[in-house]
């Protein structure tokens, strides 16, 4: 009998894709998945090691598994082993392995420091999604050196792929919807001498390839004219923009470009040419030196841009950034009080521009029985469009907008009344 792994993905949706690739080494080796961590020979953690709760929630992770699969090999791999490898595999005696990016997790003896084979992990192969739809990873790294952010110093430089094998990837998923992300998506081709507008053709030929493409993490700064026209005829106006603040000495603070009004702009204008724009962002509360001012400023900027979807995260004082040493700290308790203001005007705002599609016909890709989405909802990060059962999953269906539950939407199709009945 094959032997058999369990992977277990925590944090975003680039490490999503890189367990994707690691699937396809594994099947390519011979190895088939497990219905569970307690039926498989190996286990594989691909952890996240962006803030402290990530960091913890992967030890979580790592020692639940362990408890519930003590004969499995345990390997654990991503952002966290490769940041912490060494330190992370002398206080996990639980671990077997701990394999960073390019060393490969086999059921084999542990790696050690001498003739480790490496990979490719950005262009291995990937079995075609599973799902109506798919994230595929452009570019690794980032050169971007903002004041809280330690990815760069363990994901290295930004490193794009060539345009031809992403189609390829794309093509080999046969999804309906193609969600491309990166570290800084935007400046994909840079590091190629391509330029910052190299982004536009990768995103139309994507688009002449499936229904749907839809951009994840976008640095403002970027967000030009052709970008933003490019973005709008792939008939997805759906905009992720990282401002991750508004108040301009904090932005300085955080050596980032842009400020509220700025971003207003700019935010404006899209809608302008598109009224039916949606909008995502993050925003990070508590960073070094953020005054009263500077809450009150994003306060105001969050009513004013009444974005669609929003998350709000504490700061976290990261080892090796230039935010680590600064002054002004803010106090832990103060800073959960600016998120839970943030969070419950968001909320509501959210919710009133849900409620303004009830009673509106909108197009919906199925994902699954009983779930859809517009253009308006990213997959696993924004709410979903509850519909009828029946509608055949991967299909793209017109459906009536009933009511909302929250930040979710139900839904009838255009042969079905409120009551589910049909109409005929």
């Amino acid at each position: 009998m094959a032997e058999q792994y369990w992977i277990e993905t925590l944090g975003c949706p680039k490490n999503e894709v890189d367990s994707d690739k690691l699937v396809g080494t594994l099947s390519a080796d011979g190895m088939t998945a497990a219905e569970s961590p307690e039926s498989a020979d190996l286990i594989v953690v691909n952890t996240c090691a962006f803030i402290e709760s990530a960091r913890e929630e992967s030890v979580d992770t790592i020692l639940s598994l362990r408890d519930r699969a003590e004969d499995a090999k345990l390997v654990v791999t991503g952002c966290m082993a490769e940041r912490y490898g060494d330190e992370l595999d002398d206080a996990l005696e639980e671990v077997d392995t701990v394999a960073g990016f390019g060393v490969p997790v086999t059921l084999g003896l542990k790696p050690t420091n001498e003739a480790i084979p490496t990979f490719d992990l950005l262009n291995l192969p990937r079995p075609a999604a599973s799902r109506p739809w798919a994230y595929v990873k452009i570019a690794e790294g980032c050169d971007r050196n903002c004041g809280f952010c330690a990815i760069p110093t363990f994901r290295g430089p930004q490193r794009s792929r060539s345009i031809s094998a992403i189609l390829s990837e794309v093509e080999s998923l046969e999804a309906k919807e193609i969600v491309l992300v990166a570290q800084d998506l935007a400046a994909y081709g840079r590091d190629q001498g391509q330029g910052e507008r190299s982004i536009v053709p990768l995103l139309t030929e994507v688009a002449e390839l499936v229904e749907r493409v839809r951009l994840l993490y976008l640095y403002p700064s970027d967000l030009n004219e052709r970008l933003i026209e490019a973005i709008l005829a792939t008939g997805v106006p759906y905009f992720d923009l990282s401002l991750q603040h508004v108040s301009a000495p904090l932005m300085r603070r955080m050596r980032r470009w842009g400020d509220g009004e700025r971003f207003l702009e700019r935010i404006a204008h899209i809608r302008q040419l598109s009224p039916e724009a949606a909008f995502r962002s993050n925003f990070i509360v508590g960073y070094p030196g953020e005054t009263e001012a500077d809450h009150d400023a994003l306060l105001s900027f969050v009513e004013q841009a009444q974005l669609d979807w929003c998350g709000f995260f504490s700061y976290s004082r990261e080892e090796g950034t230039y935010a680590a040493d600064l002054d002004g700290q803010v106090d832990p308790s103060l800073m959960q009080e600016r998120l839970r203001e943030l969070s419950e005007l968001q909320d509501t705002i959210t919710q009133n521009r849900r409620d303004l599609l009830i009673g509106q016909t909108v197009e919906v890709l199925v994902d699954a029985p009983g779930i859809g989405r517009t253009h308006r909802e990213a997959p696993e990060i924004d709410g979903v469009v509850l519909i009828p059962e029946h509608l055949d999953v991967g299909s793209i269906v017109d459906v009536e907008i009933d009511h909302a539950i929250g930040p979710d939407l139900l839904a009838v199709g255009a042969d079905e009344d409120a009551s589910g009945e049909s109409n005929q």
